[in-house]
């Protein structure tokens, strides 16, 4: 058996190991140049990234607009019905669960179109996903971009969620560093969703991915022009929000973040514990603040489970439903013996074929 912490033979070929140091190279910049502002180059790396770690199989609707403004455009990610990749085990495309993905760029940058491998990742585990953009500073200060993440789920909610019979599809709102705050906020703030339509269906479930859910942002260097004015900085900081009646929430946080602490998810957790809500948590080690969200990239997935994390909190809140195993083919005594380790675990990974007489 395989564990999850020891990669598989195909990583230990030179020539992976070395296609893997120039994609961790790619990686790593796109870090820094999140970071440090240089957006074009961002754009280029993203795109080369999503080339060689977006999953296939997937149905994807691009540039949708929530909103008036080129910057009020979601782009949709469905799994398909039925595939060789993905197979029919899931629910039908149309009754998947909802995933509304805010990402990160300390709401200075980011382009949805970075994040296609966030979207393919979790379409291919059966779930539809809503990855927005939202305007950005200097254009706007909080709490625009807030009003656009609400915009983002009642579009969400009109377009996708309200069924002609059944109930509501489940909606998660789900984001990484201030795409976590984001989604933290639109999750703990009624405010935001009650004043589009207080009929509205609440989350189904937080997510939340190395966010900032603690922090004093109207003092904090680099993004406090983004708040100038904000009077009481409690608005901006989910944890003023916590109270009892929280939807099942799921923390994720890398030991070796060096961008946002650590003790955000702490304070978060322990702030919803007191409160009597339900709280997952995990501390991944050595784990970085961009690289715990490139874990979910399928080359990369060896380095921290945090897709299958992800899936396993969705599975046991009711959210989402696995395919069944597939039954092992019985072997007489008198056939040709088998080496195939068994059915797949999950469509992602096939189960190795027979060996052919020749």
């Amino acid at each position: 058996m395989q564990m999850l912490n020891d990669p598989p033979s195909f990583f230990k070929r030179p020539s992976t190991l070395v296609a893997l140091v120039v994609l961790g190279g790619l990686i790593t910049a796109a870090a820094i140049v999140v970071y440090t502002g240089r957006a074009n180059y961002v754009s280029v790396i993203g795109a080369l990234f999503n080339r060689v770690a977006a999953d296939g199989g997937v149905r994807v609707m691009p540039a949708i607009s929530y909103g008036t403004g080129s910057r009020r455009v979601l782009d949709v990610y469905k799994p398909l019905r039925s595939s060789k990749r993905n197979p029919a085990g899931y629910a039908a495309a149309e009754k998947a669960p909802i995933v509304l993905f805010l990402y990160g760029g300390s709401w200075q940058q980011g382009d949805r179109g970075q994040y296609r491998f966030v979207g393919t990742s979790l379409a291919k585990r059966g779930l539809t996903v809503v990855i927005p953009d939202y305007r950005l500073y200097p254009s706007v200060r909080f709490p625009k971009f807030m009003d656009d993440a609400a915009d983002a789920y009642r579009w969400v909610w009109v377009n996708l969620a309200i069924q002609k019979t059944g109930p509501p599809r489940p909606i998660i709102v789900m984001g990484h560093s201030a795409g976590a705050n984001m989604a933290a906020l639109l999750t703990l703030d009624t405010s935001y969703l009650a004043k589009r339509n207080p009929g509205m269906a609440k989350p189904a479930a937080l997510i939340g991915l190395a966010g900032p859910y603690a922090f004093d942002p109207t003092t904090t260097a680099s993004v406090k022009d983004v708040f100038h004015g904000l009077k009481n900085s409690d608005e901006a900081r989910p944890i003023a929000f916590v109270k009892e009646g929280a939807p099942p929430t799921l923390l994720l946080h890398g030991t070796g973040d060096e961008t946002v602490k650590l003790t955000n998810m702490r304070d978060f957790a322990k702030a919803l514990e007191t409160a009597g809500d339900q709280v997952e948590q995990h501390e991944l080690d050595g784990i970085g603040h961009m690289g715990l969200l490139t874990a979910i990239a399928k080359p990369l997935r060896w380095r921290a489970p945090v897709l299958d994390i992800v899936t396993s909190f969705l599975v046991k809140n009711g959210l989402l439903t696995l395919p069944k195993k597939r039954a092992p083919v019985a072997v007489t005594p008198a056939a040709q013996p088998s080496t195939a380790a068994g059915p797949a675990t999950h469509p992602d990974v096939e189960a190795p074929k027979p060996p052919v007489t020749p």
